[in-house]
């Protein structure tokens, strides 16, 4: 039985590998550290099936090293242990360091990712890993701060449809058939930047249709073998962020049905507890906000829990949340205030600080005048006083806008008491 098209495409070289050109282009990054021989520890970060585990092969390949491999999700601190140990075996004077590639290092704990560190200062091995999370979160500081970070971006159409063309004509089970790339919409759709998820596509269209002597691609035909595939739930493609879409959605909607319905979907599919929670996170401040600050509260709390109880008790303290914030009243107002004000700072540039509001730590800054007149609040009844905050260029701007909801209604009434008829 052959191998699973997308492993047979897998290219073994860095001319033949399609995507991410600002770092194996020509004089990008990666490319010059491969032709220099000289590689340091680094992580890469991206979506799935945009050659995060092709890359490193392919590095280790080139320059002729050791290569050991570990996945997060079925390897522990003894496993680390003894592929270092193998790591050392390997070493003789003058022999280069040995790759230790870990995929999915964002699952590792924080004591699998210690047990990595002795060996990284060491040079026992050069370590690269591979993660779909942002590693400032999901890899300890110590370790990231030994590693450069590269991020891989998802497959834009032109790589995705050089890719499906060169592996009809060259595959060695492909190019016995005669494919027509008939319709290219719904592929492109469905594989969402993600060359894995692509070549599961054409592999599952070719095979439905193997008897036939000429295999016409089609819309119709890529959708109608997706709805037809019982594992259409991929927590790496396209079905992935559909799900999520809906789940934040339907809180944004103040659903609770469906948004514990999604939730459910995603739990079932084995959705990793953590990306749901960050995404609870972040609902929480965009779409409720002030409307209920304790929302952010709740979610917060939600996603440190799941960081000490995991499945299946997870399932519940993430409903909880879903229920929460899908039942809240409704404000972004603090989300178009950031954008507001970025738009705002990148119309106006750096406008000047008010000499009032700046810092006065030295004699000369004092005689600069950093800091004369400035009203302290706290000397003013009700801990308040009228000054401006503002440049002086953009001093009666208002940026921030209030949402009609009891909360906000409650804040706006306080600072119009405060500011009279600027609120």
């Amino acid at each position: 039985m052959p191998q699973p098209l997308a492993e047979r495409a897998r290219p073994q070289t860095i001319e033949d590998y399609i995507g991410q050109k600002h770092l194996v282009g020509e004089q990008s990054i990666l490319r010059r550290m491969l032709e220099s021989g000289h590689v340091s520890s680094f992580i890469l970060w991206g979506p799935p099936g945009v050659g995060k585990t092709t890359l490193a092969n392919i590095i280790a390949q080139k320059l002729e090293r050791p290569f050991f491999t570990l996945s997060a999700v079925s390897s522990g601190v003894k496993e680390v242990r003894e592929v270092i140990e193998k790591a050392k075996s390997t070493r003789f004077f003058n022999s280069p360091t040995p790759i230790l590639f870990i995929d999915e290092i964002h699952r590792f704990s924080k004591s699998q990712q210690d047990s990595l560190l002795g060996a990284v200062e060491q040079g026992i091995i050069i370590l690269i890993g591979a993660t779909t999370e942002n590693p400032s979160f999901e890899v300890i500081t110590p370790l990231l701060s030994r590693c450069q970070v590269y991020v891989l971006k998802s497959l834009e159409k032109e790589d995705l449809l050089e890719l499906a063309n060169r592996i009809i004509k060259q595959d060695v089970e492909l190019k016995k058939k005669n494919i027509v790339l008939e319709e290219t919409e719904s592929l492109l759709r469905f594989s969402g930047g993600d060359a894995r998820k692509l070549l599961n596509i054409i592999e599952l269209v070719v095979n439905a249709e193997a008897e036939n002597d000429t295999i016409n691609i089609t819309n119709e035909k890529v959708v109608e073998r997706l709805q037809q595939n019982p594992n259409a739930y991929d927590k790496n493609g396209e079905m992935h962020y559909d799900i999520i879409s809906a789940f934040i959605k339907s809180i944004r909607g103040s659903d609770p049905d469906a948004a514990i319905y999604w939730l459910a979907r995603m739990v079932a599919g084995g959705e990793d507890p953590k990306f749901i929670a960050r995404r609870l996170v972040i609902s929480a401040a965009e779409d409720i906000g002030l409307a209920n600050p304790n929302a952010l509260l709740l979610a917060n709390a939600c996603f440190d829990a799941l960081q000490k109880i995991s499945w299946p008790e997870g399932r519940i303290i993430l409903a909880e949340t879903t229920i929460y914030l899908a039942t809240s009243p409704k404000s972004n107002s603090a989300y178009l205030a950031i954008d507001d004000a970025l738009a705002l700072v990148q119309e106006t540039g750096d406008l000047p600080i008010p000499l009032h509001l700046r810092n006065a730590p030295t004699k000369l800054m004092k005689e600069l005048n950093y800091g004369k007149n400035y009203k302290y609040a706290h000397d003013f009844k009700d801990n308040f006083v009228q000054q401006d905050y503002l440049p002086q260029e953009i001093k009666n701007r208002r940026i921030w806008k209030p949402q009609n909801n009891p909360a906000e209604s409650k804040l706006t009434e306080s600072l119009r008491k405060l500011w009279g008829e600027r609120f």
